[in-house]
């Protein structure tokens, strides 16, 4: 490791108190956001805690490793590299690449000298025979491109809105720290990330064909962060277009794009009756950067831009999130974590009374006590309007909520 590796504290919390724990450890996310990293950190923690442990790590991105391709391959690789009388502490990096690799790390648990921790790139690792082998067995931890604070911290800038804007445009991919921050430098960087995704998790994995939609897909989606739309709405206006795509094929892209973790799903709920509508979608990239470099930033975005960070910071604090709805009106977020709730409705800025009036007043037709507040791009903030607090963007990421 290098000396100067930055500690994620946010995800090294969440891991240290499963350490030697009978659990395999799971850490999720898109390629490129730093679960390598994590696993590393925690490799670490363990020599300097455990000065006998004995640690196998398998990289499924490094050749060295191509033989382990199915889980018997797995499971016979630990076994010959197992040291007897310690603790074998096994890190299987990219192990969605093996296959049916949730028998071997079963087969592995059974056996009290193995502690397991593994990531993953592809949402379908958690679902289907995973979850059925290893029900109770397994924590997953999701890992996110970093953070506001965290990117300060990476790139040793000051809290300010010179910094902020430069977060917007070049998105929280770790490696950053390691470029110039230029639009020709990072924007090549992240356009290499995108074609990574795209083509091993996305394209690859599903066996794809038509992978010029699916890439007028992505771009469609670019444009559209934040707008609630179906498959079907997808499918007419590519139908305006000339295009004639059926919704199943809309449904089943758009379920690999976020599978790969490019994009975030994030569904409706009726606020009044506690209802979660089956159509009506809303999708949200995960890194900023990403979506910049592949649609171009355009300060005519920013508000976009700022939903979607919004949206991320939400995520990253462990909210549950849905777009609100009551009556005919639309609540921007819902977040949920341990049983508290919050509201949030965003805006670029808050310059009109009518921007206002709804931003507010939408907030206010909700019938209980849980916190509101209206997160914006304007400088002045910390007001209330009858109990509502106005937010500047920075300072909504910065916070904890």
């Amino acid at each position: 490791m290098k000396d100067d590796i930055i500690i994620r504290s946010e995800y090294s919390d969440k891991l240290m108190p499963f350490i030697g724990k009978q659990l395999i450890k799971v850490l999720t996310g898109q390629r490129r956001v730093g679960k390598s990293y994590i696993l590393k950190q925690t490799m670490m923690h363990i020599s300097q805690n455990d000065p006998s442990a004995h640690i196998v790590y398998i990289n499924k991105e490094n050749l060295a490793f191509d033989s382990i391709k199915t889980a018997g391959d797995l499971h016979d690789y630990v076994l010959t590299n197992t040291k007897e009388g310690v603790t074998n502490y096994i890190f299987v990096d990219e192990i969605q690449e093996i296959e049916q690799f949730e028998k071997a790390m079963r087969s592995l648990l059974l056996n009290p000298i193995y502690d397991l921790y593994c990531t993953g790139s592809n949402a379908n690792m958690l679902s289907g025979e995973l979850s059925t082998f290893l029900s109770g067995r397994y924590i997953e931890i999701p890992v996110y491109s970093l953070s506001f604070i965290e990117f300060l911290l990476f790139h040793q800038l000051e809290n300010s809105g010179e910094s902020l804007m430069i977060y917007l445009r070049y998105g929280g991919l770790p490696y950053l720290k390691h470029l110039e921050l230029n639009d020709e430098i990072v924007f090549d960087y992240l356009k290499g990330v995108y074609n990574t995704v795209i083509y091993r998790d996305v394209i690859m994995r599903n066996e794809i064909r038509n992978t010029a939609f699916l890439e007028n897909l992505v771009l469609f989606l670019a444009d559209n962060i934040g707008q609630l739309f179906s498959a079907k709405r997808i499918s007419d206006y590519l139908k305006s277009q000339k295009i004639n795509i059926a919704t199943s094929q809309i449904i089943s892209y758009l379920a690999h794009l976020t599978n790969a973790f490019l994009i975030h799903k994030v569904g409706r709920f009726e606020i009044a009756g506690k209802k979660i509508f089956e159509i009506g979608d809303k999708f949200y990239f995960e890194d900023l950067g990403l979506r910049n470099a592949i649609y171009n930033f355009k300060l005519s975005d920013i508000g976009k831009l700022i939903e979607n960070a919004v949206y991320n910071h939400l995520i990253f604090r462990e909210y549950e999130v849905k777009v609100g709805q009551i009556g005919q009106y639309e609540i921007d977020f819902v977040g949920k974590r341990k049983g508290e709730v919050i509201y949030v409705q965003v805006c670029y800025l808050l310059h009109e009374q009518s921007t206002i009036d709804r931003e507010f007043g939408n907030l206010e037709k909700i019938n209980d006590n849980y916190p509101k507040m209206v997160v914006s791009m304007d400088e002045f903030a910390g007001n209330t309007r009858k109990g509502i607090q106005h937010f500047n963007l920075r300072d909504f990421l910065s916070s904890e909520i």
